[in-house]
């Protein structure tokens, strides 16, 4: 039996793929920062209905306890033995998805990221937050246009201005209890806080799950306006920011199933008729190898027929790719609404 003993009733991989023979192998390992297994399966310790049950604590998680994560990252992101990811952030023209505005209702595009040099948020201490919030508050101070405006720090900000930005959205709460648990809330609200351009299409979110989320979005379906603002701010960050990256595994995330392009692009859209025939809806979700939500994001209801729908892969695709299968796939999704 494993030392760490997993309830009864868990069927996350990481209860799965960490064997006696492993466990034995990493108990004792800890990287450079201090993290340890222990600290990085609590969550799945804890949350018998975790479907991975894993976090990394550091960049040097990935390898310093690689015979765990990669089996775990090989089952849940699939075919990716001899995989050297490849990131293609580049701008790109493609036709507006639905210019009648009929059916998608809005689009939105994220990326996660981590600095390179810092612990994720779930092994940092209270003055490591400190120093990375100041860090990034710096780089996105160099953001210019219509990206550009302002920082507001859920500890310092006026209580009125944080209710407005909760009521609009723009605001993220503090983590589940599968974040919890792994010691991503440690410290909340404290070092967290939320970027806004001026006209509230950018977002980034500073110290929630991973050090950064950058968040494209507007109530359109201009899939590339989008993705391109995304572009342009990724860019930008580089310049004054050193990304987490691994030349297998590309980005690297807390969470193992956001690693690669770190990427989740999507709409939502109301399909009242494919709502009654989600047999061919799901046909072509799995052509495209997209992936449908709740109307409320991740474990919630279809809401008057509106489905969150993005992409599935994450790693061993690229950035632009991944915009051009969502393109292709959401197009097909919409002739075949309308042909109903």
């Amino acid at each position: 039996m494993n030392p760490f003993i997993f309830p009864e009733e868990s069927n996350s991989l990481v209860k799965k793929h960490l064997s006696q023979k492993i466990c034995k192998l990493l108990e004792q390992l800890n990287t450079d920062s201090g993290f340890t297994l222990e600290k990085a399966i609590h969550s799945g310790l804890k949350n018998p209905d975790s479907a991975i049950g894993i976090y990394a604590g550091d960049a040097q998680s990935y390898q310093t306890f690689s015979p765990v994560f990669d089996p775990v990252i090989l089952e849940y992101h699939g075919g990716v033995e001899n995989l050297k990811h490849k990131s293609d952030i580049r701008e790109l023209d493609l036709p507006v998805l639905d210019p009648e505005e009929k059916y998608i209702l809005s689009t939105r595009i994220r990326i996660a990221r981590n600095l390179k040099g810092f612990s994720f948020p779930c092994h940092m201490t209270l003055s490591q937050r400190r120093e990375l919030e100041k860090k990034i508050i710096t780089a996105l101070s160099c953001l210019k246009g219509n990206l550009k405006w302002n920082y507001y720090s859920f500890e310092h900000a006026d209580k009125k201005e944080l209710k407005r930005l909760e009521t609009k959205n723009f605001w993220f709460q503090k983590g589940d209890r599968f974040q919890d648990a792994a010691g991503i809330n440690s410290d909340f609200p404290k070092c967290r806080g939320v970027y806004l351009s001026f006209d509230k299409q950018l977002m980034v979110w500073v110290n929630e799950e991973d050090h950064l989320r950058i968040i494209s979005l507007e109530k359109a379906s201009d899939l590339s306006k989008v993705y391109n603002r995304l572009c342009q701010a990724i860019l930008a960050l580089s310049q004054t920011l050193d990304f987490a990256w691994d030349k297998t595994y590309g980005h690297l995330t807390s969470c193992p199933t956001n690693i690669g392009t770190s990427m989740r692009a999507g709409v939502h859209i109301q399909l009242e008729k494919l709502e009654q025939k989600k047999e061919l809806l799901f046909q072509l979700i799995k052509a495209y190898n997209l992936q449908i939500r709740g109307t409320r994001g991740e474990k919630t209801k279809i809401e008057n027929a509106v489905f969150d729908i993005s992409n599935s892969q994450r790693l061993g695709i690229s950035e632009s790719r991944i915009i051009q299968n969502l393109h292709a796939g959401l197009l097909a999704i919409i002739k075949a609404e309308k042909s109903l």
